[in-house]
Order: structure tokens, then C-alpha cells, then sequence
């Protein structure tokens, strides 16, 4: 028990009580998690997520109420801070991208084997995404399955993108933080801020994402 501090804090919502009470159980059985609350609805999960300030937030897709994508924009920015895993029996490719979009960092179907879930939640803890049935470190992979954006033709274009912005657009693109890019780079973190806000404001972008997204659609990125 002494590692009560280190333990990652979850937020059960989900309306079945069976289902919670489950879940609940299989999480508590894990010494590295602790439940801090259950909600059976979408807005009670917004109130105990801004409450509690969990680390992890497991949210049922198809919640009463207020519909989870629905409860993911109306928590706003909270997302930032807690890193949200959709729980549900079925989900569209549009949904994905959108909960993505909306600071979602996995998707796990509800008839998954329990490992798997237990996996995702380990797997965004460490900074990536959990999607279906495997983690994507860096992104390429999942918008490229996820979007099927006709090709304007194949030629690459600038966009007035310096070489080292390019350079750090790869780096976003496998996945690397702000950290990482410096360190790779050899470059302070606040400069690796300040090139993200020229990159962002030259392509129109606004978060990590949809610069990913933008990067692979428009071939900013060498493939592998």
C-alpha cells in the first residue's frame, strides 16, 4: 500500500451497475490503480471528472443524458489533464477521428479481452494512444486507417516550412513530445514551442492532431 501515491486514479462512467461494479473490481484487483468514482450518466461524468481531476477517465460511448462525444466537448480543456478512454460496444471511423479530435487517447471495445483494457490505460499513461487493439506511438498508422482524403495529386508543397520545421513535424508525426523533440534536436523546449506555434499558424492548424493529420494528407512526411 505504500505506493498509494503513485497509483493512477481512474474515473469509472458508464450507466449499466453491473458493468461498473465489474469494472471497478477488475481495476482495484491492479496495485498500480485506484477507482476514485463511478458516474451512470454523461453529465455526472463531466461534474466528478472537473471534481476529482482523475488521471484517467474511462467513458462509455453511449451514455443517457449527455452522449460521451457530447460530454467530451462540454469538458473542454479539462481534457488536457486527464487522459480519456472511450469504452464502447461499437464505434464509426468518423467517431474515432472526431473523439481523437476532442483530446480522446484510446478506444477500447467493450468485448475486448480485459488485458487489453488494463494495457490501454498503462499505454496512455506512458503518453500514447490506445486504439482498438494496439497502441500507435506515433500516429501515422491510425489517421492513415482512420481518413481517406482524396489526393489533390501527389506533389509536395512548402507552405513556407522552414527545413527544421519540417524537421519537427516528422518528429510530431512519430510521436515524440516537446521534450523529446528538444533533446533530439539539441534545441531548448520553449523553441520547440515557439516553432509548433509558426507551424500551427502557417498550416492552420490548432493541436498536435490535426498537424499529424494535415502532415500525412499533404506529404509532409517521408514514409517509412
Amino acid at each position: 500500500m505504500g505506493d498509494t501515491a503513485q497509483s493512477v486514479r481512474i474515473l469509472v462512467a458508464d450507466d449499466h451497475p453491473i458493468f461498473r461494479d465489474g469494472l471497478r473490481k477488475l481495476l482495484e484487483a491492479e496495485k498500480d490503480f485506484e477507482v476514485v468514482g463511478e458516474a451512470c450518466d454523461g453529465g455526472e461524468a463531466i461534474e466528478m471528472a472537473q471534481q476529482l481531476k482523475p488521471d484517467v477517465l474511462l467513458l462509455d460511448l453511449a451514455m443517457p443524458r449527455v452522449p460521451g462525444l457530447e460530454a467530451l466537448r462540454l469538458l473542454g480543456n479539462s481534457v488536457e489533464t486527464i487522459k480519456v478512454i472511450l469504452l464502447t460496444a461499437a464505434i464509426e471511423r468518423d467517431q474515432i477521428v472526431d473523439a481523437l479530435h476532442h483530446g480522446v487517447r484510446g478506444v477500447v471495445l467493450k468485448e475486448s479481452a480485459t488485458e487489453l483494457l488494463l494495457k490501454s490505460i498503462r499505454c496512455v499513461m506512458d503518453g500514447q494512444y490506445w486504439v482498438g487493439r494496439e497502441s500507435v506511438s506515433d500516429l501515422v498508422r491510425i489517421v492513415r486507417d482512420l481518413t481517406a482524403i482524396p489526393e489533390q495529386g501527389s506533389r509536395k508543397r512548402s507552405y513556407n516550412l522552414t527545413p527544421r520545421e519540417l524537421d519537427i513535424i516528422t518528429a510530431i508525426v512519430a510521436g515524440y513530445t516537446n521534450k523529446d523533440i528538444a533533446e533530439k534536436f539539441s534545441i531548448a523546449e520553449q523553441t520547440v514551442k515557439h516553432h509548433l506555434g509558426n507551424i500551427f499558424d502557417k498550416l492552420g492548424v490548432s493541436n498536435r492532431l490535426e498537424l499529424a493529420l494535415f502532415a500525412v494528407n499533404h506529404h509532409l512526411v517521408e514514409e517509412e
